[in-house]
Parts: structure tokens; sequence; C-alpha cells
């Protein structure tokens, strides 16, 4: 009787843990969706109006969440700012961003070029790269950011350069070929044609300077195919 007693008892106890430790989880998987959910709405009002133009209160409107919950996740908007642009270098990182940023062809490449013409479409030319758009908005104040966007063209530069060396090192490439001076005309050209597009509402500048920039690129090779 007393161990039937002690073995409900125990028995009791497990099962208010494991009720408990649900509710937990529970709260946990819900603060994490409203985390995210904050950091994807301000990542779409940064890209479409620049952060310095978001307001914590525009973006806690537009997300549904109170100021409680936005100040207990993001202690400022720079903080926020930062976890967004964290956010885009994981999504570079994993391979789920917009963007594909593995390159192993020149077909690769070519997507990766016009892929950013098809975002800039996608929103009808009225936006940049979102994190290129926080990019030109930092200041000689904003180390932080500086620093953040820095790493994530240091991330794209080093993908592209990859290709770029495993093809200098098939022969494919001519010997004053460098593939970091490379990867990194790829980011400048796609970067400033991007913004030409965005001011001027026309994919015709972003597509040009992209048919200029894989001309340039391919005058490097000493055999290339555009199919290939």
């Amino acid at each position: 009787m007393g161990n039937a007693a002690r073995y409900r008892v125990q028995r009791g106890l497990y099962l208010r843990v494991q009720i408990g430790g649900a509710g937990m989880k529970a709260r946990f998987v819900r603060g994490s969706e409203t985390r995210l959910r904050i950091i994807r709405t301000a990542a779409d009002l940064f890209h479409k109006q620049g952060a310095r133009a978001t307001s914590p209160d525009d973006i806690i409107e537009a997300s549904r969440t109170g100021k409680g919950q936005f100040y207990h996740y993001f202690k400022s908007k720079e903080g926020l700012v930062h976890q967004v642009l964290q956010t885009y270098l994981d999504e570079i990182k994993n391979g789920v961003a917009p963007v594909d940023y593995e390159i192993s062809s020149w077909r690769d490449l070519e997507k990766w070029f016009r892929a950013h013409v098809e975002l800039q479409k996608h929103y009808e030319m009225t936006r940049g790269c979102p994190f290129g758009t926080l990019g030109n908005e930092a200041t000689v104040n904003d180390e932080l950011i500086r620093q953040d966007v820095s790493l994530i063209f240091e991330v794209i530069k080093n993908k592209l350069a990859a290709f770029f060396v495993k093809e200098k090192a098939k022969g494919k490439l001519a010997k004053q070929a460098d593939p970091e001076r490379m990867a990194d005309f790829c980011i400048s050209s796609i970067q400033g044609a991007m913004l030409m597009g965005k001011i001027k509402r026309s994919s015709k500048t972003v597509e040009t300077s992209i048919a200029e920039a894989l001309a340039h690129l391919k005058g490097y090779s000493t055999k290339v195919s555009s199919s290939k």
C-alpha cells in the first residue's frame, strides 16, 4: 500500500514536471516565433525604407507585437539591426538565402548575377540589396553595422573567389587572373548596378551592367562557355 502510494506520488510529480515542461517549451516556441517575426518584419521595413526611417513603433505595429515584447528581445533598434544582419549572414552560410551563393560553374555565376535582378523586379525596382541598403546608411558612429555588413560581403567574396580559384587551378583562367580581385569586382558591380536600377526604376541598367561584368570576367578565361 505504501509502495503504491509512493508510486502514485512519484508518478504524479513526474506528470506535473512533464506538463510544466511542455508549458515551458510552448512558451519558448511562442517566444522564438515572436522574436523571429520581429526580425523578419524589421528586415522588410529596413529593406523598404532604410533603418533610419524606421522607428521601433513602426516595427512593433507591423509585427503585431507589444512594446514590452520588443524590448524584451531587443534592447535597442541598433541591436535589432545587428540581429537582422546576422540573420542575413546565417541564411547565406546555410544556403537558404533568396540568392544562391554556391558557385561551381560559369552558369551558376550568371544565375547569381541575374538573381539580383529578379529580386529587384519582385519589388518593382523600388529596392536595392537588403544588406547593402543598411551598409549605405552606416556612418562613422555605426561601427557594429559596418563590421556586420563587411563580414557578409567577406563571406560572399570567399564563395565567389573559391570558384575562380578552382577555375585557375584547372588552367581555365589566365595567369594574371586574381580570384580575390575578380570576386570583389563581382560584388562591386552588382551592388552598383542595383543602386542604379533602384534610382532609375529600371532593370535595363542592371542587366546591361551584368552583361558587361560577365564579359570582363570571361576575358580572363582561356576557354569558357556560358552553358558550362
